[in-house]
């Protein structure tokens, strides 16, 4: 049986904010109420980047937790900015960095940053593969390993070159399991095969198994009328073998006390469980028009400051029930940013995208949806 004490993970990527349009406004009173509450019941990891909040994500730990509870009473575990690298030197600048956000000398799990087909480059040049080995070897981190967003073929050649990595982060979710696109089941069996621990992020795939289509979440409530639909898919990550961590972004207390009570005296899924989730999948891929995880690294690299993910999931939203809002919201952030028709299809998303999506061609989808009244 998982451990309960160590499988959940808190993920600070998508803390809570005083201004929904601003990541950099966390709101440190809820996020510290959070914090003591998941403490409180026996939990300890805390997932941060150097990225995650507009940069901020890393001081608002140190003000919650570094700065209220002694070191060895939490792990935290913190990445590299792969995307930042330009030289050797930048490797020690970064970390001394984050070090200093954080408020402590060692890290408890320290990463490379997202390793995919552009980025895995960087990464090579500066080599960061030998200065995390070097930082374990001088304590500065326990383990060491990366976060991909990359198909098998990137994690398998990855691994064969740099075989010095204790664990891999996977976006791992049910409803990518069998997906033909995603691959998913291919990336943990990679694992497995190097021996190495997996780590889970986007247990509900940026909250797309939350707020699932009607006859999906039906059959999920069907099933267990008392369980959260939220629980199905961390229960989903938590039940295989290699899995160590799930790590889950919360932005409300009611998500904390829900997750607590799903990894407290923690069932994991039966095979028959499994089965069932493979069908709920069925049915939730045949009603999401874009698969976006909402992770915004596209964003990120549009000229044109088009807010992608935003619009994705706006469009997702009308195509399962049309809701006049939709097209309020998108009529309102349209004003303030680049319109779904301002793509240019010049690529510039393509390589950051998570998911794979051929997001120029869902912008003509959603640019044609939300625009034809203008």
């Amino acid at each position: 049986m998982v451990n309960e004490k160590e499988v959940f993970g808190f993920g600070l990527m998508r803390l809570p904010q005083t201004d929904a349009d601003d990541p950099a406004s966390i709101d440190m009173e809820e996020f510290t109420k959070m914090v003591d509450y998941y403490m409180d019941h026996g939990f300890n990891y805390y997932d941060t980047s150097y990225a995650y909040h507009n940069g901020k994500s890393e001081g608002a730990f140190k003000e919650a937790v570094t700065d209220r509870y002694p070191r060895e009473s939490f792990r935290i575990i913190d990445k590299l900015p792969t995307w930042a690298l330009t030289c050797e030197e930048d490797n020690q600048k970064y970390l001394d960095e984050m070090m200093e956000r954080l408020g402590v000398e060692y890290f408890d799990k320290l990463f490379i940053h997202n390793i995919n087909e552009a980025w895995w480059p960087l990464a090579e040049k500066a080599k960061t593969f030998d200065f995390l080995e070097k930082m374990k070897e001088e304590g500065i981190a326990k383990e060491i390993g990366f976060s991909l967003h990359a198909k098998p073929e990137v994690l398998k050649s990855v691994l064969e070159k740099h075989p010095i990595f204790d664990f891999v982060q996977l976006q791992l979710n049910y409803l990518d399991w069998n997906y033909p696109q995603m691959r998913v089941n291919e990336l943990y069996e990679i694992a497995v095969e190097h021996g190495l621990d997996v780590l889970v992020m986007e247990p509900l795939k940026g909250g797309a198994l939350i707020n699932l289509p009607d006859d999906a979440a039906a059959m999920l409530k069907e099933r267990d009328p008392d369980a959260s639909i939220a629980s199905w898919g961390l229960r989903f990550a938590a039940s295989l073998d290699a899995v160590k961590i799930v790590n889950s972004g919360m932005n409300r207390m009611s998500d904390m006390i829900d997750n607590v009570e799903t990894f407290t005296d923690f069932k994991p899924l039966s095979e028959e469980e499994f089965e069932f989730l493979e069908e709920v999948s069925k049915t939730v891929r045949s009603k999401i028009a874009v698969a976006c995880s909402y992770c915004k690294y596209c964003v990120e690299h549009c000229p044109n400051e088009i807010p992608i993910p935003d619009y994705f999931g706006m469009y997702n939203s009308d195509k399962q029930a049309t809701n006049n809002t939709n097209f309020f919201n998108y009529g309102i952030l349209s004003q303030v940013h680049g319109k779904a028709s301002d793509c240019t299809e010049c690529g510039a998303c393509l390589e950051f995208c998570t998911q794979s999506l051929d997001i120029p061609k869902y912008m003509k989808d959603v640019a044609e949806y939300f625009e034809k009244e203008e």
